[in-house]
């Protein structure tokens, strides 16, 4: 089967088109024929050598859809023909976070779904309904399930309250959508203007352009009439969480994400204290996340953006059109 590998952490050319014999399903397995899989940051920065625990070679990339063709012994819950995309966390099916649960991330700590056929724990697969193609399904399992988890069970969000969504990857653009079903009044960032038209086109109400502002906060102070948001998805790291913090109102909730910017970010105890902030580090969620996220979507068959499909052998091309930084949305690569 075709498949890639990241042979070495030294840039995008790491990964590298080659041919793996078609696994088999263990005990407790699912064997997928993969139709797609989506690029997140972290595949970036993995095959940069920038993100910690990875193993080479290794098959990279944790998201994708497919369809199961065979099981292995001892497996009810799926059965072949189901749709499915698996969890980012193979072994997090519920409950809270713990280090056990996070210890063997797909695409990092084990292999990916960058190929043609992959060999998945069948308690690790969420059933992707009809409404969803693959391409769609694929851009599910870390951005959108991230969101939920930072809005949902960890941030609480409540019909009437604002989010601020930085920028306009998959992590925010999901939020906006999530938020939006829920009842919530969204302000999105970004450096384009273009980019933020579409976002008003999702239902973003307060729209701040930070490379004409910025010092960004101040505007989303002036778009709360001076309170402060109630929850934020920091995805920018350490340069921009001193501003979300300012962005925050009295005893909000931001949800610490990414590291866009170069590090994660680490809160200044003393400012955040004094404001009774939430600060929590979100980290993808379990399988249940994922199902109580896709009931949410279902009602108005919520459709995630997907700003371009590139074909299989196009990959390194993909990454590279991640790492221009030029997506709205999320960017998928057909298998």
């Amino acid at each position: 089967m075709k498949a890639y590998e990241l042979q070495h952490t030294t840039g995008i050319d790491g990964w590298v088109p080659v041919d793996k014999p078609r696994p088999q399903p263990g005990p407790g397995q699912a064997l997928v024929r993969i139709h797609a899989v989506s690029l997140n940051y972290r595949d970036l920065i993995i095959a940069k050598g920038t993100y910690p625990g990875t193993r080479t070679p290794i098959v990279p990339i944790s998201d994708g859809a497919g369809e199961v063709v065979a099981v292995g012994s001892g497996v009810t819950r799926v059965k072949v023909g189901n749709r499915v995309a698996p969890t980012f966390f193979q072994v997090w099916t519920d409950g809270e976070r713990t280090p056990e649960k996070v210890a063997h991330a797909l695409g990092g700590g084990v292999p990916g779904v960058l190929a043609e056929y992959v060999c998945l724990d069948a308690d690790g697969l969420a059933l992707l309904p009809d409404w969803l193609t693959y391409e769609e399904g694929a851009t599910l399992p870390c951005a959108a399930v991230t969101a939920w988890n930072a809005l949902v069970p960890q941030g609480g969000l409540k019909p009437g309250q604002t989010v601020l969504a930085q920028g306009t990857g998959g992590v925010s653009i999901f939020a906006l959508q999530f938020a939006r079903i829920l009842g919530a009044r969204v302000i999105l960032t970004s450096s384009s203007d273009d980019k933020l038209a579409k976002g008003k086109q999702l239902g973003a109400e307060g729209l701040v352009n930070y490379k004409k502002s910025p010092a960004w906060e101040q505007d989303v102070l002036a778009l709360t009439d001076g309170k402060g948001v109630d929850h934020v998805l920091e995805v920018g790291g350490a340069a921009t969480l001193p501003q979300s913090v300012r962005a925050t109102r009295e005893g909000g909730h931001i949800a610490l994400i990414g590291l866009l910017t170069g590090a994660p970010g680490k809160p200044d105890n003393a400012v955040t204290g004094s404001k009774q902030l939430r600060v929590v580090s979100t980290y993808v969620g379990s399988r249940e996340m994922f199902e109580d996220m896709l009931r949410a979507m279902a009602p108005q068959k919520t459709k995630p953006v997907i700003d371009r499909v590139f074909p299989f052998d196009q990959a390194r091309e993909a990454l590279r059109y991640m790492e221009s930084g030029g997506h709205f949305g999320k960017i998928v690569i057909s298998v």
